[in-house]
């Protein structure tokens, strides 16, 4: 099935996937683009405000999808002093304490309006988002992980860690990742959104806690697969400390092709700085059916943080050049 292209009229579809920082990174960029945004949000986080919230209300995780609204909010005087509000959070440790003040909006709004679907709709009009922000699910999951070696003491052990935060923070090698409930049903508006659009983005992002969950989820599973869009792997500038520590980028896209089974990728962008093979990377994109962009998209400190600037220049060469002839893997 081939994917249908926007007409001269019309901007294209942009499906975003992931969570956390990487998936910030990713929307920073993409908002630059003419675009119609939409950001796919896990929702299995059990750390810090969002866990507390969590742990008391019964809501979703709201972190995670906070971030990603303040990654598209405007730029007027009113929407900006809104996204400062959002992130801001309290101090001390009373009961406020650490709690993000967007975090409790959305946790409020909620409430009120019935559901996390509509508070995230209410709190991007509230930030003047340039884009829409779904959970991957309406229900709150959890993620646990098969990990070799947790346990120092115990190398050649295998354990099961559970809890989001857990397993970020492991130092053993995780073998397997799996969300519980085991088939949680997707949100209804994500489906539509990934059944509408035109490209899907997956990372960057820890591998295993932000962008691989998506493929956990039975029905975005198969609405991924079945999706005409063309996709676009953005990989991480580092190995992620603990759950992905010491691997290669080839690494991190067999994993993705062993949770993304039968999908077709269209294209993987790396920064130089990751490409220790060139051959061997373009061979493990090949493998996904993609050709490899190789182009800097890292801040200049050397730290590994994506430049929005540059990440949005390289995504818009692969957008607007993609059905060129004569397009290959470096872009030229």
């Amino acid at each position: 099935m081939t994917a249908s292209r926007p007409g001269p009229s019309r901007r294209p579809r942009v499906v975003a996937f992931g969570g956390g920082h990487g998936l910030f990174a990713s929307l920073r960029a993409l908002r630059r683009l003419d675009a119609e945004l939409t950001a796919v949000v896990t929702v299995a986080d059990d750390g810090g405000s969002s866990g507390r919230l969590r742990g008391e209300f019964g809501v979703l995780p709201p972190g995670d999808l906070r971030q990603a609204l303040v990654a598209l909010a405007g730029e007027g005087l009113d929407t900006e002093l809104a996204a400062v509000l959002f992130q801001h959070r309290f101090p001390g440790s009373g009961p406020l304490g650490g709690h993000a003040v967007g975090n409790l909006i959305l946790t409020g709004l909620a409430d009120v309006l019935g559901g996390p679907v509509p508070a995230l709709d209410h709190a991007g009009r509230m930030l003047g988002a340039c884009g829409r922000v779904l959970p991957m699910s309406a229900h709150p999951l959890a993620i646990e992980a098969d990990v070799r070696g947790d346990d120092p003491a115990r190398p050649t052990e295998v354990r099961v860690v559970r809890g989001q935060a857990s397993v970020a923070k492991t130092h053993g090698e995780v073998l397997r990742v799996r969300i519980v409930p085991e088939h949680p049903p997707a949100c209804p508006e994500a489906l539509a959104a990934v059944a509408e659009a035109d490209w899907l983005v997956f990372g960057p992002g820890s591998w295993f806690t932000s962008v691989l969950p998506h493929f956990l989820v039975p029905q975005l599973r198969e609405a991924i697969g079945a999706s005409p869009a063309r996709k676009i792997v953005t990989l991480n500038l580092a190995a992620e400390p603990g759950e992905t520590h010491g691997w290669s980028a080839e690494e991190h896209l067999a994993v993705f092709g062993s949770y993304a089974m039968e999908l077709k990728v269209d294209t993987v962008l790396a920064d130089p700085r990751v490409v220790r093979d060139h051959t061997g990377l373009a061979g493990a994109a090949e493998s996904l059916g993609a050709r490899l962009l190789v182009a800097p998209v890292a801040v200049a400190d050397g730290s590994p943080r994506h430049d929005p600037g540059a990440l949005a220049a390289a995504l818009r060469s692969v957008l607007e050049r993609a059905d060129q002839p004569g397009w290959d893997e470096t872009g030229r």
